[in-house]
């Protein structure tokens, strides 16, 4: 015998309260704590400095090689640009990372329109990052 639960029973408006109250109460308490926002903060801070010892790290191998072959210095430009686009790159995704990491500290109502504004900070470092790039490379 098939059973079916008819909207109009008895049920239904306790059935409902019970669904809105489980949907609605399992996110009172934030999904991140200020110990993520810390841990998200060093986990950016260190992929920037590695950004910047592999930057200073590929600056000084140009330099090497420009010297070693008597060079015009285009491939250290070269170098310094795209160290310095690595590490702007770096710097972006790890201020989103944090900025996400934030947003997941709030209110749920309030998590999606600071997670929309991160993105659109993210996008704006981003295209900055490449047209610094373009422009001198």
């Amino acid at each position: 015998m098939k059973r079916s639960f008819a909207l109009n029973s008895p049920l239904a408006p306790v059935s409902a309260a019970l669904l809105a109250t489980l949907l609605c109460g399992c996110h009172k308490t934030p999904l991140a704590t200020q110990a993520d926002v810390a841990a998200a903060q060093d986990d950016a801070r260190k992929e920037v400095e590695q950004a910047r010892a592999e930057a200073r790290k590929d600056v000084k191998s140009a330099v090497k090689v420009s010297g070693a072959t008597g060079g015009d210095g285009k491939n250290v430009a070269v170098a310094r640009v795209t160290g310095t686009f690595d590490i702007a790159m770096a710097q972006a995704e790890g201020d989103h990372k944090v900025a996400i990491v934030k947003c997941m500290t709030l209110d749920l109502a309030l998590q999606q329109p600071c997670k929309a504004q991160a993105d659109a900070q993210f996008q704006s470092a981003t295209a900055q990052a490449k047209a610094m790039r373009g422009s001198r490379g």
